[in-house]
């Protein structure tokens, strides 16, 4: 038997947290550190990555905040020196980063022929690129010591075309092929120690969705997040600070035998057929 006090510890293990300024980010991030890791907080913005590392400071962790913008390798190989310096190896990685543009969805203003070609590019990069390039610098050190663990953030997009989000679905559907083709190939060319796997989160509330979720005006849930809530057997969005068991279990050695997954949070809906 497993010494189950220690099956789900990454005590003194360093996270690294892209998109870890985020709502879902930031709540990783704070799990991560009260399971013991050292945060490494990635966000486009200095003052609202630094916020969550001070927050962490100051519950006794260590936590670093970092500006990047995962789109540009050369950021993320100044981030991947900053990060290095402070804590040493990286032990786990958390593409998080991510989010949608409006000129990339459809709308009663804006059909599919309208669609902005820049804003579908850049939708595609940050969400599908930024996690590809970030596996690539943050991964590295794994593949040389031949052992670390990644977790991909999918989507409910990833599993069905949900109306609207054309552009994001379509790179979140990219995460999930990514992830199983990383995990066959990290394992096959580098270790089997390395594992890769996703999380698929059902629909939560946050900055980058709240203008298709909420009436701007009464604020108020609008008919597509009524709908969505209908097809939820859990019958309401979930709460960001439900997906940390999710995330706890697949970074610690209680999933040593688990890799190329998506593992659905969803209250549900990715299993709710409409009838």
């Amino acid at each position: 038997m497993p010494d189950l006090q220690r099956l789900f510890t990454i005590e003194g293990q360093t996270a690294v947290v892209t998109g870890g300024s985020g709502v879902l980010g930031r709540t990783m991030c704070l799990a991560l550190a009260q399971a013991g890791a050292r945060v490494v907080v990635l966000g486009r913005r200095a003052e609202l990555a630094n916020k969550v590392a001070d927050e962490i400071r100051a519950a006794g962790g260590q936590s670093l905040g970092v500006s990047c913008d995962v789109t540009q390798r050369s950021e993320l190989e100044r981030a991947l020196a900053q990060i290095t310096e402070t804590f040493g190896q990286i032990d786990i990685l958390i593409n998080g980063a991510g989010g949608n543009q409006v000129g990339a969805t459809t709308s009663p203003e804006r059909t599919f022929f309208d669609l902005d070609e820049q804003a579908v590019e850049a939708a595609f990069r940050l969400n599908f690129t930024g996690t590809l390039l970030s596996s690539q610098v943050f991964a590295r050190g794994m593949t040389e010591r031949g052992q670390g663990c990644i977790v991909n953030v999918a989507s409910m997009a990833s599993m069905r075309p949900l109306t609207r989000v054309l552009a994001y679905g379509a790179a979140k559907a990219a995460i999930v092929n990514f992830t199983q083709w990383l995990a066959v190939h990290m394992a096959q060319e580098y270790s089997p120690q390395i594992r890769v796997n996703a999380i698929a989160p059902g629909f939560f509330l946050t900055e980058q969705n709240r203008y298709i979720m909420l009436d701007e005006k009464s604020g108020d849930y609008t008919a597509r997040a009524k709908t969505i809530i209908a097809h939820t057997p859990a019958s309401r969005l979930g709460e960001a600070d439900e997906l940390i068991g999710t995330l706890l279990w697949l970074v610690s050695p209680a999933s040593v035998f688990v890799s190329g997954i998506v593992v659905p949070v969803d209250g549900g809906f990715s299993a709710f057929s409409g009838v």
